[in-house]
């Protein structure tokens, strides 16, 4: 309902000038009144216009007196109205919007604008803090899920430790054992034999998982390091989040309900879920998944070291026990043959007597009286014998052949004799050798297995059930 002005009495009162510059303070208010109150209910201005205009109306008409009842009625309906709808609550919204859209409620704020502000700035202060308790319970979660797996990282350490050190152990036996065969008496039991080669691969097999393990131990501290570092940053940025929940419950069924609530992955600098949230999460959850890898790596490494570890470690006991049963067999063979050769020796011996005696017989006695007069070349039938020219008997002749033939008899046999006593000392030599030697390998053999077979690694590393 537009403003209307009121018509004048007729009755002048007073100056002209006085009563037209009165009019014209009315008009321009009429004016002023109507540019305000436009597009709203004008019941408050007309009542405003005939408060103000009633005093220059000293006669009333029936007229005047029904449309001043009638917008008394209006003015009534609309105080009505102002009050129903001051009494009426309002959104934080509409608060906030009621400066931008014109509406038809009521001219003025309600009284309780400040406490709906104030609960407005509640509502979004708690919504943050709501959505920030998610963020920061989120980077906990991830903070306990790296610290759980350096935990189980820092296991597979101290396995790869374990093993690292049974490998030195190994080494040192491999060096002990090529040391103590280098101790065989003989030369010929120190050349390099196959015992020696089977030791030279265990310990390049052996240094070859030392360095592998090695290497995995390495990779290991470095990514121990990284999730330690991932979970200072995730502890940090949880704490920086944390700043802005003192007021919040902090109890296990809030916990509970924010876990259930969904995140936002939208990032917003000065929002609950910052950037830096967003990378520290993403590179706490790669450095969790190279871990993981890291120990799958490891599952798989420690039962194939343990296992060529063995392998290696039986190669050479078997091959030394083979050297053991082979030197055993020479030996036994030395042993028969020593006795054979002297046997030899007492055989030539008792020959070079018989040899001796014949040459000696063979010379005839060393005095002439003591020869008889058969063997006397001067006795009566040689000297009627060798009366006719041509007649020489070969007694002589033959005695000095069958002396010599002796004589080189006797010395051959001596000869060989020399030969076989000579043989007989080099058996035994080789005899001592081998026994010595059996036992230098014997020793190592129990050397090997006092150290390597009783160093209890556990069974399941061996299963790599780990």
């Amino acid at each position: 309902m537009q403003v209307q002005s009121v018509p004048l009495g007729s009755v002048t009162i007073g100056p002209e000038s006085w009563r037209d510059a009165t009019v014209r303070s009315i008009g321009h208010a009429e004016l002023v009144v109507r540019q305000t109150r436009a597009g709203r209910s004008g019941s408050c201005s007309r009542i405003r216009s005939c408060s103000a205009t009633a005093g220059f109306s000293p006669k009333r008409t029936a007229e005047t007196t029904e449309g001043d009842k009638i917008t008394g009625e209006e003015c009534g309906e609309s105080r009505d109205c102002i009050c129903k709808t001051s009494m009426r609550p309002q959104t934080a919204g509409g608060v906030f919007s009621s400066g931008s859209r014109r509406t038809s409620v009521a001219p003025f704020p309600p009284t309780s604008l400040r406490e709906k502000c104030a609960e407005a700035s509640v509502s979004v202060a708690a919504e943050y803090m709501r959505r920030v308790r998610q963020v920061e319970d989120r980077l906990r979660r991830q903070a306990g899920t790296v610290t759980q797996e350096g935990l189980k990282l820092e296991r597979d350490r101290g396995h790869l430790e374990l093993m690292l050190r049974n490998l030195r152990a190994d080494l040192t036996v491999n060096r002990r054992s090529s040391e103590e065969r280098t101790r065989r008496p003989s030369t010929a039991e120190t050349v390099r034999d196959g015992a020696d080669y089977l030791l030279l691969c265990e310990r390049r097999e052996l240094a070859q998982l030392k360095q592998d393990l090695e290497g995995a131990l390495r990779n290991t501290l470095t990514q121990l390091q990284s999730l330690g570092q991932s979970s200072r940053e995730l502890l940090d940025c949880a704490s920086e989040r944390a700043r802005v929940l003192d007021l919040l419950p902090r109890r296990s069924s809030f916990r509970r309900h924010c876990s259930a609530d969904h995140t936002s992955t939208e990032t917003d600098p000065i929002g609950p879920f910052t950037p830096e949230c967003k990378q520290v999460l993403e590179s706490s959850t790669l450095t969790v998944h190279q871990s993981q890898l890291l120990r799958e790596n490891i599952r798989r490494l420690i039962p194939s070291a343990i296992s060529r570890q063995k392998a290696a470690h039986h190669s050479v006991n078997d091959g030394l026990v083979k050297k053991i049963a082979e030197t055993i067999s020479l030996q036994q063979n030395l042993s028969l043959m020593s006795a054979a050769t002297r046997q030899a020796i007492f055989r030539k011996r008792r020959e070079i007597n018989c040899i001796r005696q014949s040459h000696d017989t063979v010379q005839g006695p060393d005095y002439s009286g003591d020869l008889l007069s058969r063997e006397k070349l001067n006795r009566p039938i040689v000297q009627v014998y060798q009366r006719h020219p041509g007649t020489q008997l070969p007694e002589a002749a033959h005695l000095i052949q069958g002396s010599e033939v002796l004589r080189r008899y006797l010395t051959s046999s001596e000869g060989e004799l020399t030969r076989l006593q000579r043989a007989c000392l080099q058996l035994l030599d080789d005899h001592h050798g081998k026994r010595v030697a059996a036992q230098v390998d014997s020793a190592v053999v129990r050397m090997r297995r006092q150290h390597v077979d009783k160093q209890g690694i556990p069974s399941f590393l061996q299963q790599g059930a780990f």
